[in-house]
This record gives C-alpha cells, sequence and structure tokens, in this order.
C-alpha cells in the first residue's frame, strides 16, 4: 500500500478526526487519529498489517509483540505475516511488562509494532521490556507516525502514514485558550 492509499483509508473510516483532543502523552492536538475506525474492519486491518509486514521481511524477525490494545491486533496480522509468533505487553502498577507467561527468548529478534505514535512514549516501553528480556529489536513498525519525523527509538522504524500535527502542552494550548472542550479520546490521563 502507497502512503496515499493508507490516507485514504482511514479518511474513508472517518479514522482522522478534527476537534480539541487529550492525547495520552498529555498533550493536546487538533487533530485525532480514531484507529479502531479503521482496524473494525478485518480487511483493513490484514491489509495494513500486510503491507507494514513487508517492510521487515528481510531482517529475520522471530517474534513481533505490540502494546495493548491496538498492538494485540497489529502484532497478531504482522506477525501471521512473517510466521512469528506475536505477544503484547501491558501496564500493571503503571510500567509495561510481559504478562499471561509470554516470554522473549534471550537473542530472539524481535518487530515492535504500535498504531499510533506521537511522543513515542509507548514504544519505547516496550523496546525497553524487549531488552530487559535479552531480546534483540530489530525495528518498529507503525501504522501512522504523528510525529512529524521526531521520534527516534535508535532502532530502525517504518510508518505507513506520516503525519505532521501541533500538540501542545495543556498551559500553551491555543484550543483551551479559545475555550473549546477537550475530548479525552484514547486518552489515559484525565
Amino acid at each position: 500500500m502507497t502512503e496515499a492509499e493508507v490516507r485514504e483509508l482511514f479518511v474513508k473510516t472517518g479514522a482522522i478526526l478534527e476537534g480539541h483532543f487529550l492525547l495520552t502523552s498529555g498533550l493536546h492536538s487538533p487533530l485525532y487519529v480514531e484507529k479502531f475506525q479503521v482496524l473494525q474492519y478485518p480487511e483493513h486491518t490484514a491489509a495494513l498489517c500486510k503491507a507494514l509486514a513487508a517492510r521487515f521481511v528481510q531482517d529475520n524477525v522471530e517474534l513481533v509483540i505490540g502494546p495493548i490494545t491496538g498492538g494485540i491486533l497489529l502484532a497478531h496480522e504482522v506477525g501471521k505475516n512473517l510466521g512469528t509468533r506475536a505477544i503484547f505487553t501491558e501496564r500493571e502498577n503503571g510500567q509495561m511488562t510481559l504478562r499471561r507467561g509470554f516470554v522473549i527468548k534471550p537473542g530472539e529478534r524481535v518487530l515492535i509494532v504500535e498504531d499510533i505514535i506521537t511522543t513515542g512514549g509507548s514504544v519505547q516501553e516496550v523496546v525497553d521490556v524487549v531488552r530487559a528480556h535479552g531480546g534483540i529489536p530489530v525495528g518498529v513498525g507503525i501504522l501512522v507516525d504523528r510525529s512529524g519525523g521526531t521520534v527516534d527509538f535508535g532502532i530502525p522504524h517504518q510508518a505507513l502514514l506520516h503525519l505532521t500535527v501541533e500538540t501542545y502542552s495543556n498551559d500553551a494550548c491555543p484550543l483551551c485558550a479559545k475555550g473549546q472542550p477537550i475530548t479525552k479520546r484514547g486518552s489515559r490521563k484525565l
């Protein structure tokens, strides 16, 4: 899939929203990508993950991992395309961790997948989990990079769609200054 095709799919499914949003990172933004508007369609999820897997087919990936929630779907579908196991991380007492008996074997080559990144914080936590268990992070596959290309994980990363979207801290948000109400779609923060 080309980037234009990915963008068209997100627009067609109503996944790109405009307003005043509180992001998981705690930042505010006038644009939000509601990935589940796309991922609710198995055929779209399959196509996107096939395209993502194709970008890492030469990296000898042995395991695909993603953070809960969207990362579960992506890891499963990308892993299916790469012929690997697929697991996910989740938070326990605020820390990203492996649960449910999941293991990363020492020296195992691991691809991290994520749906949307803005600051890359959740992905970096997953990279740290992989390294802490002796795995070798070989890359990061992303559906949508909202960072404007500013995030660097120290390993190769590929995104299917790149968006440059303004984000603001709470105290510097022009949307707040205008009194526009916040929508907390997808945010962990209150």
